[in-house]
């Protein structure tokens, strides 16, 4: 079994971390694929930085910060794992990585960044809930 793992960095993404190693530790086989996409660029973005190789690269590192802490977890339990930065819109990406990669199921905190965002289109856990092919478990926040 492969079980992909999308995160943006917040806390709440590593909630879905937590879970994937708590089901480790209880015995489930599988490998995991530590997932992170980063929003397309705006023209801000284009005029700002008008390199696209450098826009490229600010956004392989932003994307690498940001799984940064999972991978950190993932480590520390000795739990191996993939790991894939991409840009693009998130749900959509996240679908295309699970299904590129084979995984056979998503595990995902119930939200994270882009408050505003999620309000206007919905959230990402949202979408992938109604666009996977494969089941999704959505794991909510919980303050222990």
């Amino acid at each position: 079994m492969k079980i992909l793992i999308p995160l943006d960095g917040s806390a709440l993404a590593l909630d879905a971390v937590h879970h994937a190693l708590k089901l480790h530790r209880a015995g489930l086989r599988a490998s995991f694929v530590l997932a992170t996409v980063q929003e397309p660029d705006t023209m801000y973005d284009m005029v700002m930085v008008p390199d696209a190789e450098a826009r490229d690269n600010v956004n392989q590192a932003v994307g690498a910060a940001t799984i940064e802490s999972a991978i950190a977890l993932f480590n520390a339990a000795g739990v191996p794992f993939e790991q894939e930065v991409r840009s693009g819109y998130p749900a959509p990406m996240l679908i295309e990585i699970a299904e590129e990669y084979g995984c056979d199921a998503i595990i995902i905190g119930a939200n994270g960044h882009g408050t505003l965002r999620n309000a206007l289109l919905g959230s990402v856990s949202q979408a992938i809930l109604q666009t996977s092919s494969v089941p999704v478990t959505v794991v909510k926040h919980t303050d222990s």
